[in-house]
């Protein structure tokens, strides 16, 4: 992955009379990343990519895009970026080729030519579509032609703000399979704001966590979740027994029942050990998970904070 930083933002913040919807925002996405941006609902992930996209004026703070500097250089911060921001919106009576037109002629100032717009249709599996009015498509196939319309200036970086936000499962796992894509196929970087754990665990390279308006953590998928993989599920028999066991291990830091089993903190290379000492003390081991998953990292997360 390059280090060329793509996106950066500098203590930004937007204030809305005395509360801060947004607090010293320092964020660092990558050419080539699938950022995903997360936060639960109203924890200020709109109000940033509004002002990454200039459409609300930061209280504090800056925003550089692909080296240029957004208060003082916006048009050519902006040029090759393009993003949907909550939702797209269409001329529902019109065909997504036309809507693709109109969308052309406001981004590139010109009606976009029609290589160019089949492309785009194609990349986003609409083409055969192309003629057909934007009221027949179902709101996954919305979600794509709006995407299309952000690609039709050859973007180096795509905002996509809640971009599976009301779809069903396969329009979810379209949406998904095309921000991958995107990025692997095309060399996109791609800014992927979502509430949903599960779309982000697919897809993204890097993350941050918003939570209150306040950056929680930011860095690679891989490497957040593999610190947070310490903690582990056994499932051993008699439950009672092997607790008292694991209580008295030094290398458990922490220990508890739950219903699924029992809960423990231990380092990865120190499991052997526990589930040694388990078998010599006639406790019966059945499983053992490490609990590696965005979701309890998440929750973890947002909860200390």
């Amino acid at each position: 992955m390059s280090e060329e930083i793509i996106l950066k933002t500098t203590n930004l913040g937007k204030r809305y009379k005395n509360r801060w919807a947004a607090e010293d925002v320092n964020l660092e996405i990558h050419r080539g990343d699938v950022f995903g941006f997360l936060g639960p609902n109203g924890a200020g992930k709109s109000t940033t990519i509004r002002m990454i996209f200039s459409l609300i004026q930061p209280t504090t703070g800056s925003v550089e895009l692909l080296g240029f500097r957004l208060e003082t250089e916006r048009e050519k911060a902006l040029a090759k970026v393009a993003g949907i921001v909550e939702k797209p919106d269409f001329y529902l009576y019109l065909t997504a080729y036309r809507n693709m037109e109109i969308a052309g002629s406001l981004t590139i100032g010109k009606a976009p030519p029609k290589q160019k717009i089949m492309d785009s249709l194609a990349l986003v599996g609409l083409e055969e579509r192309a003629h057909d009015r934007v009221k027949t498509f179902s709101h996954g196939m919305k979600q794509r032609l709006g995407i299309a319309q952000a690609l039709l200036c050859d973007p180096e970086l795509i905002v996509l703000d809640e971009p599976t936000n009301g779809l069903d499962p396969q329009g979810m796992k379209e949406v998904r399979e095309l921000i991958a894509r995107l990025s692997k196929d095309h060399g996109m970087t791609v800014f992927l704001s979502s509430h949903l754990l599960n779309e982000v665990e697919h897809v993204a390279t890097r993350m941050a966590i918003i939570n209150k308006g306040k950056l929680v953590v930011q860095g690679s998928v891989d490497e957040l979740l593999r610190a947070s993989a310490n903690r582990i599920l056994i499932n051993a028999e008699p439950q009672k027994k092997a607790l008292g066991v694991m209580k008295k291990i030094k290398s458990v830091h922490s220990v508890a029942e739950d219903s699924l089993g029992i809960i423990a903190t231990v380092e990865t290379e120190d499991i052997p050990g526990v589930v040694s000492k388990l078998v010599a003390a006639k406790c019966k081991v059945f499983s053992v998970e490490q609990q590696r998953s965005l979701e309890k990292y998440f929750l973890s997360v947002t909860e200390e904070n």
